[in-house]
């Protein structure tokens, strides 16, 4: 187990995650010891998000650019450049697939093992500020500065639906099973129900929520821009408990499970990450299992399992159906008011395969990511036309 942070400093840390022996037998007592691993210095502006799957870390970064890791052989596997925008999200889904949104308004579905962007979609007309991937991998969700919701189309590879929302959201998140989803502006959460796409309820937090992760389909841990850890119960729309996680406001926010711990993770501007084991019932605050102090302005997190495979592999094919058919016809009857169109029966356009050269000296087909260093002589290349234009 590894946990893997980004920060203002433009690094990527690792830190190996070693449980320590439970002589007593009290999983309740139990210590975990974080040791330094690596650090992964890519990026040429700060990190604003990580992604991790069984194979490999990737980082989104102000400075255009996603960056890979191998964690099997902890090198450096090159970057994906086609956004042209500070990367936002990067949400991966099984070992197969990468989707990537950024400030340029695009959404791009990668493929993870060729690493080819498969498509481009101009999602938003704005910045894409978030996304997530529905539990099944047939639908997203997406929303950005251009006051929208929208619901995509994964099998069909299209637009579903818009929603006009009466604000900028900056997070939209499925529920473990995918029959709720939230949408975050400031610091409110609007719980929606799958099946009416209608708001059920709202959290009301008291400062402005810069991360949620759920703990289970019910209850959501809540952080935001002060010290504290909330958790909600989605169906009562009450707070279960919070704890004081940090001296600092919490950028971002992760849980797991593995056996015998279900486990949250959070990471501070005060420089710390911290690891906490969540009771069985969730009024009860968690306990601290470790917590490390990198000295940086920690801004996203992740968790790499050293597992075999995913049980999700890939995206679903066309030849599968999706719940967007049935659940969104719905919606376009219930909710005309508020759903702005379906989107034209068009697919998205393919994008052209990513100039995606590789970092070693024979031949590729352009199927690799870049070298860091190549990228950069693009990107200094690109300057001097700007500039002779001008």
């Amino acid at each position: 187990m590894e946990l893997v942070a980004g920060c203002y400093e433009q690094v990527l840390f690792g830190f190996a995650i070693h449980p320590e022996p439970d002589a007593g037998g009290d999983h309740e007592e139990q210590k975990w010891t974080p040791v330094a691993d690596f650090t992964h210095h890519a990026h040429t502006a700060s990190l604003s998000a990580v992604a991790v799957n069984s194979r490999f870390v990737v980082t989104g970064s102000k400075d255009e650019t996603i960056h890979i890791y191998d964690m099997k052989k902890k090198i450096d596997h090159g970057a994906l450049v086609h956004h042209n925008g500070t990367i936002t999200c990067l949400k991966f889904y099984g070992n197969r697939h990468l989707i990537s949104g950024a400030e340029d308004g695009l959404i791009c579905v990668w493929d993870a093992k060729k690493w080819e962007c498969l498509k481009s979609i101009k999602a938003h007309k704005g910045h894409v500020t978030f996304l997530s991937i529905h539990p099944s991998g047939k639908l997203a969700l997406s929303v950005g500065t251009d006051k929208t919701l929208r619901t995509w189309n994964l099998v069909e590879g299209r637009s579903a639906f818009i929603k006009n929302i009466k604000q900028n959201a900056h997070i939209v998140e499925w529920s473990p099973r995918g029959e709720k989803y939230i949408v975050v502006i400031l610091n409110k959460i609007d719980v929606y129900q799958l099946d009416t796409a209608s708001v059920c309820g709202t959290i009301t937090n008291e400062k402005r929520i810069s991360s949620v992760t759920f703990l289970s389909e019910s209850v959501l841990a809540v952080a935001g821009d002060e010290e504290v850890v909330r958790f909600f119960d989605c169906d009562s729309l009450t707070c279960l408990c919070e704890f004081k996680a940090h001296e600092n406001r919490i950028k971002d926010m992760f849980s797991f499970e593995v056996p015998e711990h279900h486990v949250v993770i959070t990471a501070s501007s005060d420089g710390f990450i911290k690891m906490w084991k969540l009771k069985q019932d969730k009024k009860v605050p968690p306990s601290l299992l470790c917590e490390v102090k990198t000295n940086a302005r920690l801004t996203c997190l992740g968790v790499w399992l050293d597992r075999v495979t995913d049980t999700q592999e890939s995206l679903p094919s066309a030849a599968e159906s999706s719940p967007v058919s049935k659940e969104q016809s719905k919606i376009n009857k219930k909710e005309a008011g508020n759903v702005v169109q379906e989107e034209e029966r068009q697919s998205i356009p393919n994008a052209k395969k990513c100039d995606l050269t590789g970092d070693s000296n024979k031949p590729t087909k352009g199927n690799t990511p870049v070298s860091t260093k190549k990228r950069k002589m693009v990107e200094m290349l690109e300057k001097k036309r700007k500039k002779k234009k001008i």
